[in-house]
Protein backbone atom coordinates (compact mmCIF):
# COMPACT_ATOMS: atom_id res chain seq x y z
CA UNK A 1 0.00 0.00 0.00
CA UNK A 2 1.38 3.38 -1.01
CA UNK A 3 2.05 5.47 2.13
CA UNK A 4 3.10 9.08 2.57
CA UNK A 5 3.82 11.42 5.46
CA UNK A 6 2.27 14.85 5.78
CA UNK A 7 3.54 16.89 8.70
CA UNK A 8 3.22 14.55 11.70
CA UNK A 9 0.75 12.04 10.22
CA UNK A 10 0.99 8.98 7.98
CA UNK A 11 -1.51 8.36 5.18
CA UNK A 12 -2.20 5.49 2.75
CA UNK A 13 -3.94 5.60 -0.64
CA UNK A 14 -7.68 5.18 -0.22
CA UNK A 15 -9.12 6.28 -3.58
CA UNK A 16 -6.87 6.19 -6.66
CA UNK A 17 -6.92 9.06 -9.14
CA UNK A 18 -8.45 6.94 -11.92
CA UNK A 19 -11.44 6.08 -9.72
CA UNK A 20 -11.86 9.74 -8.75
CA UNK A 21 -11.83 10.76 -12.42
CA UNK A 22 -14.44 8.21 -13.48
CA UNK A 23 -16.64 9.28 -10.57
CA UNK A 24 -16.35 12.98 -11.46
CA UNK A 25 -17.14 12.27 -15.14
CA UNK A 26 -20.22 10.25 -14.13
CA UNK A 27 -21.41 13.17 -11.99
CA UNK A 28 -20.81 15.63 -14.85
CA UNK A 29 -22.89 13.51 -17.24
CA UNK A 30 -25.77 13.40 -14.73
CA UNK A 31 -25.61 17.16 -14.09
CA UNK A 32 -25.39 17.89 -17.83
CA UNK A 33 -28.58 15.92 -18.39
CA UNK A 34 -30.42 17.42 -15.44
CA UNK A 35 -29.54 21.00 -16.42
CA UNK A 36 -29.64 20.51 -20.19
CA UNK A 37 -31.79 23.56 -20.95
CA UNK A 38 -30.68 25.72 -18.04
CA UNK A 39 -27.69 27.91 -17.22
CA UNK A 40 -26.77 27.05 -13.64
CA UNK A 41 -24.27 28.85 -11.46
CA UNK A 42 -21.77 26.39 -10.02
CA UNK A 43 -20.58 27.65 -6.65
CA UNK A 44 -17.24 26.08 -5.72
CA UNK A 45 -16.43 25.97 -2.01
CA UNK A 46 -12.74 26.79 -1.60
CA UNK A 47 -10.18 25.61 -0.90
CA UNK A 48 -11.04 21.93 -0.93
CA UNK A 49 -13.33 21.67 -3.96
CA UNK A 50 -11.08 23.42 -6.49
CA UNK A 51 -9.81 20.21 -8.15
CA UNK A 52 -13.25 18.62 -8.14
CA UNK A 53 -14.80 21.77 -9.67
CA UNK A 54 -12.15 22.03 -12.38
CA UNK A 55 -12.48 18.39 -13.44
CA UNK A 56 -16.27 18.37 -13.23
CA UNK A 57 -16.67 21.47 -15.36
CA UNK A 58 -14.29 20.11 -18.02
CA UNK A 59 -16.81 17.30 -18.53
CA UNK A 60 -19.99 19.39 -18.08
CA UNK A 61 -21.55 19.91 -21.52
CA UNK A 62 -24.11 22.65 -20.88
CA UNK A 63 -23.86 26.40 -20.51
CA UNK A 64 -22.97 27.49 -17.01
CA UNK A 65 -21.14 29.98 -14.86
CA UNK A 66 -18.79 29.32 -11.97
CA UNK A 67 -18.05 31.36 -8.89
CA UNK A 68 -16.11 30.74 -5.71
CA UNK A 69 -16.67 31.19 -2.00
CA UNK A 70 -14.34 30.36 0.83
CA UNK A 71 -15.54 28.99 4.15
CA UNK A 72 -13.56 27.62 7.07
CA UNK A 73 -14.68 25.14 9.74
CA UNK A 74 -11.69 22.84 10.35
CA UNK A 75 -8.60 23.00 12.55
CA UNK A 76 -6.22 20.10 12.11
CA UNK A 77 -8.21 16.87 11.75
CA UNK A 78 -11.37 18.05 13.55
CA UNK A 79 -14.27 20.36 12.76
CA UNK A 80 -14.47 23.45 14.96
CA UNK A 81 -18.27 23.37 14.92
CA UNK A 82 -18.46 26.93 13.61
CA UNK A 83 -18.24 28.30 10.07
CA UNK A 84 -16.40 31.45 9.04
CA UNK A 85 -16.91 33.11 5.65
CA UNK A 86 -13.54 34.17 4.26
CA UNK A 87 -14.65 35.02 0.68
CA UNK A 88 -18.35 35.61 0.10
CA UNK A 89 -20.78 35.46 -2.79
CA UNK A 90 -20.50 38.29 -5.31
CA UNK A 91 -23.10 37.23 -7.92
CA UNK A 92 -26.80 38.02 -7.86
CA UNK A 93 -28.40 34.57 -7.56
CA UNK A 94 -32.04 35.64 -7.33
CA UNK A 95 -34.02 33.32 -9.59
CA UNK A 96 -30.91 31.30 -10.54
CA UNK A 97 -30.27 27.58 -10.28
CA UNK A 98 -27.29 27.24 -7.93
CA UNK A 99 -25.24 24.05 -7.65
CA UNK A 100 -22.84 24.01 -4.71
CA UNK A 101 -19.66 22.07 -5.51
CA UNK A 102 -18.26 20.61 -2.31
CA UNK A 103 -15.29 18.28 -1.91
CA UNK A 104 -16.75 16.45 1.08
CA UNK A 105 -19.80 16.49 3.31
CA UNK A 106 -18.94 15.04 6.68
CA UNK A 107 -20.47 16.79 9.69
CA UNK A 108 -22.75 18.82 7.39
CA UNK A 109 -22.12 21.97 9.43
CA UNK A 110 -20.47 23.95 6.62
CA UNK A 111 -22.97 23.02 3.92
CA UNK A 112 -26.06 23.61 6.10
CA UNK A 113 -24.68 27.04 7.06
CA UNK A 114 -24.08 27.86 3.39
CA UNK A 115 -27.54 26.73 2.27
CA UNK A 116 -29.27 28.85 4.92
CA UNK A 117 -27.20 31.84 3.85
CA UNK A 118 -27.93 31.33 0.13
CA UNK A 119 -31.69 30.97 0.67
CA UNK A 120 -31.85 34.61 1.74
CA UNK A 121 -30.82 35.60 -1.82
CA UNK A 122 -33.90 33.84 -3.29
CA UNK A 123 -32.37 31.48 -5.86
CA UNK A 124 -34.70 29.38 -8.02
CA UNK A 125 -33.04 26.25 -6.62
CA UNK A 126 -30.07 25.12 -4.57
CA UNK A 127 -28.53 21.70 -5.14
CA UNK A 128 -25.40 20.15 -3.66
CA UNK A 129 -22.89 18.13 -5.67
CA UNK A 130 -20.35 16.54 -3.32
CA UNK A 131 -17.51 14.36 -4.48
CA UNK A 132 -17.47 12.57 -1.11
CA UNK A 133 -20.02 11.89 1.63
CA UNK A 134 -19.29 10.47 5.10
CA UNK A 135 -22.75 9.22 6.17
CA UNK A 136 -21.49 8.15 9.62
CA UNK A 137 -20.23 11.66 10.39
CA UNK A 138 -23.27 13.72 9.34
CA UNK A 139 -24.68 15.75 12.25
CA UNK A 140 -27.02 18.05 10.30
CA UNK A 141 -30.13 17.18 8.28
CA UNK A 142 -28.41 17.62 4.94
CA UNK A 143 -27.99 15.19 2.07
CA UNK A 144 -26.22 16.13 -1.18
CA UNK A 145 -28.34 15.84 -4.33
CA UNK A 146 -25.37 14.43 -6.24
CA UNK A 147 -22.86 12.21 -4.43
CA UNK A 148 -19.74 10.83 -6.06
CA UNK A 149 -18.71 8.32 -3.40
CA UNK A 150 -19.76 7.42 0.12
CA UNK A 151 -16.75 6.78 2.34
CA UNK A 152 -16.07 5.68 5.94
CA UNK A 153 -15.51 8.25 8.67
CA UNK A 154 -11.72 8.40 8.11
CA UNK A 155 -9.68 11.60 7.95
CA UNK A 156 -8.54 12.02 4.34
CA UNK A 157 -6.28 14.26 2.26
CA UNK A 158 -5.47 14.75 -1.42
CA UNK A 159 -7.34 15.88 -4.50
CA UNK A 160 -7.99 19.26 -2.87
CA UNK A 161 -8.47 18.01 0.69
CA UNK A 162 -5.84 19.00 3.23
CA UNK A 163 -4.28 18.45 6.59
CA UNK A 164 -3.39 21.87 8.04
CA UNK A 165 -2.99 23.25 4.50
CA UNK A 166 -0.85 20.41 3.15
CA UNK A 167 -1.70 17.55 0.80
CA UNK A 168 -4.17 19.35 -1.48
CA UNK A 169 -1.89 18.80 -4.48
CA UNK A 170 -1.98 14.99 -4.30
CA UNK A 171 -3.83 13.38 -7.19
CA UNK A 172 -5.02 10.38 -5.16
CA UNK A 173 -7.06 10.54 -1.95
CA UNK A 174 -5.28 9.19 1.13
CA UNK A 175 -6.66 8.18 4.53
CA UNK A 176 -4.89 8.60 7.84
CA UNK A 177 -3.25 5.40 9.13
CA UNK A 178 -2.24 6.31 12.68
Amino acid sequence: MNKINILDKEFAVSIPFEHIQSTVKRMAVKLSGDYQNKKPLFLCVLNGAFMFAADLLKSYTGQCEISFIKLASYAGTKTTGSVRTLIGLEEDIKGRDVIILEDIVDSGITISHLIEDLKSYEPASIKIAALLLKPAAVQKDVRPDYVGLEIPNDFIVGYGLDYNGFGRNLKDIYKITE
